[in-house]
């Protein structure tokens, strides 16, 4: 059985009749947000072997006195169908504490996940300090109960980006791609063959992360990447080539795999209309025998194609190269590959002024 199965025939079997003796006809939500591969849909039978068991979080309105369900709630059980509960607690690091039922707001319960209330409006610094692991998994998590959308707007709010920070975080991920791209036929060149199927797989996981980007997907972590990637329509092209990539012994093999992927990424950039559309062929790097994609072309025009002021004032904050290229470090998971600060909202805020935010 599925960990999001588990957690919603706990809420029905258990937890949904108690609630509704405390309270009555008043609003309530009940849902299964938070850390997991189970609220992702992404657990199997290797799962249970640690950290799985039924969840549920309790979401009262703010005008709610929640003592008299948080009090009922401890004679909920603390094990159902042999696994243990996990309730939904909003002290705890991880977001979850063993045993220790939560009855929340909906303000608390975002702000712990999150650092901020998206009820409340978003600042540029919100979107770019949230990583797209943490916004995948409050938007696909299951709610089994809200009849009166206490979850259901902020929810939608962080479905996706605004267009200005989408053409922001697609500009700053084309980039990425175009400051290592020459480097596979570099290093590949003086015999550094390992250096140069490092360097490969490093742009194969850049080139999948702006799938995630084009069709408006929240990535999931590193775990989960491939298994997410799969079911992106982009993947149908991308997958044989980024394997060919991979698993190629000559760099101008790898070289030319990973070319035909940009192309294919920027014909779908192209799609998008965020921006005037480029030429998504291949080119000679400077005078060198190496090819390269339209990572340039496309970082300048989705930068030009921003008219939202404080995105723009970030871009020229950030400065630009002698050739005229942006410095674009993206959202914080474009910028940092650290798990203990992609995980923690207190880190997380303080990374704005690394990402080019004012303090």
């Amino acid at each position: 059985m599925s960990g999001q199965e588990l957690s919603r025939r706990f809420y029905l079997d258990v937890v949904r009749p108690l609630v509704a003796d405390i309270l009555g006809e008043r609003p309530y939500a009940a849902a299964m947000l938070g850390d997991g591969s189970d609220v992702i849909g992404f657990d199997d039978e290797v799962s249970p072997d640690h950290d799985f068991g039924p969840r549920v979080q309790l979401v009262l309105p703010s005008e709610v006195d929640p003592q008299p369900l948080v009090s009922a709630l401890t004679r909920l059980p603390t094990s159902y169908q042999g696994h243990p509960v996990f309730y939904g607690s909003t002290t705890a690091s991880n977001g979850w504490s063993q045993g220790q039922p939560s009855v929340v707001t909906a303000e608390e319960l975002f702000r712990a996940r999150l650092g901020f209330d998206p009820a409340a409006g978003f600042r540029l610094a919100d979107w770019l300090t949230t990583p797209s692991q943490i916004l995948a998994t409050l938007t696909a998590g299951p709610v089994f109960h809200d009849p009166a959308g206490l979850l259901t707007d902020r929810r939608e709010a962080l479905r996706w980006y605004p267009d200005d920070v989408w053409r922001y975080v697609l500009a700053a991920g084309w980039l990425r791609i175009d400051q290592e791209e020459p480097f596979v036929g570099r290093t590949g060149g003086l015999g550094d063959d390992l250096g140069s199927r490092i360097i490969t797989a490093r742009l194969v996981r850049d080139q999948m992360q702006l799938a995630f980007l084009i069709e408006r997907r929240w990535a999931p972590y590193s775990k989960w990447l491939g298994r997410a990637f799969s079911e992106l329509t982009l993947a149908t092209d991308l997958t044989p080539l980024f394997q060919a990539g991979l698993s190629a012994d000559l760099w101008r093999e790898r070289e030319e795999h990973l070319c035909a992927g940009s192309s294919i990424l920027a014909e779908a950039t192209n799609r998008l209309e965020l921006a005037e559309p480029v030429d998504p062929s291949t080119r000679q790097f400077f005078d060198r025998d190496i090819r390269v994609g339209a990572g340039a072309r496309l970082v300048a025009t989705l930068a030009a194609a921003i008219s939202d002021l404080e995105v723009r004032e970030l871009i020229a904050d950030l400065g630009g190269r002698l050739d005229g290229m942006h410095r674009l470090p993206g959202a914080v998971d474009q910028a940092v590959d650290s798990v203990d600060v992609l995980t923690n909202p207190r880190l997380r805020q303080t990374a704005g002024p690394m990402l080019g935010l004012p303090g």
